[in-house]
Formats: C-alpha cells, structure tokens, sequence
C-alpha cells in the first residue's frame, strides 16, 4: 500500500484520512492530544455543559491508521520531519494544519486537559463581568456576543470594529440587517468605523476593569475584552520546494485539483488554501472530499481528477442557541427559528461526533 501521511488532525485533515483509510496507509500528523471541535468553541466559553464535548478523541477514528502525536517541524514532497527527529516517508502529503485564531474562538493547547481548564477559567472570569468589549464585527464577534447574551441576558456587550458594517465579505445586505436587528433587541451595542487607539491594559480574557478610547475620540468603560479578529494561517513548517507556493500572507497557492502550485503527490485542504471562500469547517470538509478522490485516482491510475469550485459566499451564524441568521443564494436570508434549527440548537455536533465514533451527547 502507498502511504499516505497528513499533516494536521482538524476538519480537513480528518476526513482525508477517513476517507482514504482503506486504500492506503495513512498517518495523520497531529501534536494536540484530541480534535477540537471549534465551530462550538464560543458556546464552550459560555456553557460549560459544551465544553467537554468540544475535544473528541482519535482512538476510533481510523480502523487501519493511525494518529502520531507529533509536529511537522520540516515537510517536502516525500519526507515529514518530526520535532522528535524522526523522519516518515510518504508518497502522498496532505497539508492541513488550519490555521490559529486569538482565544476562544481557538485554542493553542496542544493538551485537552489543558485546554479544558482554560475554557473553565475564562468562563469564571467572564461571568464576573457586567461590562464585555470585543475587538472585531466579523462572524466570530457577533457569535460570541450572541452566546454571552444567550447566558447572561442584560449583559453589556459592546462590538468595536473599524469597517463601517458588519460581517465582512460578499453577503447579502439584507443578512447584515437581520443580524443588525437581533443584536439590538439583545441590547448589543456596535460601534462601526472606527477602532481603538492601542489595545486595553488586561490581557483579553481577563476581569480588570479599564477605559479604552477609539480614534473617534469615545471612551468605552468595560470589564474584560476579547479579540475577535486575526486569522493566521500555519505554514511555516514548508521545506524550500513547498514553500515556494507559499504567499507572503501565510496561505498555499494550490491547482483547481486542490494540488500545491508546482506538485504532483502533496494536497491542501482547508483554512490554508488560497481561495475566495470563506475559512470554514464546511469548506474544509468540501476540500477534503476533493483531495480524497484524487488520491484514489491517482492511486489507481484511472479516473480524471475532480476540480475543486468554490461556491458563492453562504452562512449559517448563530446569535446563542435561539437567535442568528443565515443566507444562501437558494434559500435567502433566514432568520432566527430556521438559524436555531439549521445551525444553533447544537451546532453541528452530532455528525462529527459519529465520524468519531462518539456518541451523539
């Protein structure tokens, strides 16, 4: 059998390696002890009824594979250099190391324990709080804002964000404005169009009451901040002959075959490839599909390989288990109750939880 190793265990990686796991030896390189389910992420912060059910364990995701717990330190097209020295062939390389995001939205624990414990910490914190600011306007920010009315209802909240609307990208006005709507009968405030003028005192995170004022020239007095911007991708692990489809801004230059630029055998999938679509669990999960397929042709020799064709922009975003708001080009913009059942009541969870053989909770 051709091996077959996969750098990342997060949405795209894993199910790259479930999907091949009968035709070929496959290894998903991966330091964390546990996948994290981050699309429940902000609800782990909130409930903490969520937060153990946010880590699934890899033990029974693969029947034939296996997960080494290790990082990719060095990668070329045939090679995987470990942070413990040992070095892997592969014929096949799938990149999917995601990409990290300011806490909770993720968390850098490679230890689930670890992250547990933080989750609990922040939640201590945040529920001693009468006065939340969160840095940015974008998805993350108004899902936590809707979680943290969702707990606590009459919680100040405030959303700071330089752009003059939110939720950026290409989405219908009329999302923006259902989004709007719902977050004033939460009492969420918005301040559009301008941001701070250096970053608050405390870390974010923690209760410490302070005064921030934005370049508008306002004062915005709160108890604990959270930063809700500043995607990174990770891929600085790329030896030179990879790195070379490698963007100064950290994302992967790749073929419509998902391959990377210049590459017959090495894949990415996920928040590392250069696309116009959004950086999601379902996007990854369509990437997935795209490089499974054709490394089962490839390995076979028959078959055309299949292009991948991002879709137009669509997204379900919750505002707390009962609120949010959703749009496709099909379908329109759909509000609260369609929101809560699509996407809210339980985020998803079921369907990845049986993918690890995992009860469904």
């Amino acid at each position: 059998m051709v091996d077959v190793v996969v750098i990342g265990g997060g949405f795209g990686g894993t199910a790259v390696a479930k999907a091949l796991d009968d035709i070929a030896d496959v290894t998903i390189v991966e330091p964390r002890d546990a996948f994290v389910y981050n699309v429940a992420a902000l609800r782990g912060l909130t409930d903490p009824a969520w937060t153990d059910r946010l880590f699934f364990p890899y033990d029974k995701l693969l029947r034939r594979g296996r997960v080494l717990r290790e990082r990719a330190v060095r990668v070329d097209a045939a090679k995987i250099e470990l942070g413990s020295g040992e070095r892997i062939d592969a014929d096949f390389v799938v990149l999917a190391t995601g990409s990290a995001y300011p806490f909770p939205a993720k968390t850098d624990d490679e230890d689930s324990a670890d992250a547990k414990a933080r989750f609990h910490a922040a939640r201590a914190e945040l529920a001693a709080a009468e006065r939340v600011l969160l840095l940015g306007a974008g998805a993350v920010g108004l899902e936590l804002a809707g979680e943290i009315t969702a707990a606590w209802p009459g919680r100040s909240v405030t959303i700071l964000d330089p752009a003059p609307d939110i939720l950026g990208g290409g989405f219908h006005p009329d999302l923006r404005a259902e989004l709007r709507r719902q977050l004033t009968e939460l009492g969420v405030e918005l301040i559009l169009g301008t941001g701070l003028h250096a970053d608050p005192p405390s870390r974010a995170g923690q209760l410490a009451s302070f005064t921030a004022v934005t370049r508008s020239g306002r004062t915005i007095e709160a108890d604990i901040w959270f930063r809700c911007f500043g995607v990174r991708p990770v891929s600085d692990y790329l030896a030179a002959e990879l790195s070379e489809a490698r963007r100064a801004d950290g994302y992967l230059e790749v073929t419509p075959e998902l391959r990377l630029r210049g590459q017959d055998r090495v894949f990415a999938v996920g928040d590392l490839v250069a696309t116009a679509e959004g950086k999601t669990a379902k996007a990854a999960g369509l990437h997935a599909e795209v490089v499974a397929a054709n490394i089962r042709a490839l390995i076979g020799g028959v078959g055309e390989l299949r292009e991948h064709r991002p879709g137009p922009d669509a997204i379900a975003l919750p505002l707390g288990p009962g609120g949010g708001a959703s749009y496709s080009p099909e379908a329109g913009v759909l509000g609260a109750e369609a929101t809560a059942r699509l996407k809210g009541a339980d985020l998803r969870i079921t369907s990845y939880r049986e993918m690890f053989g995992l009860s469904a909770q």
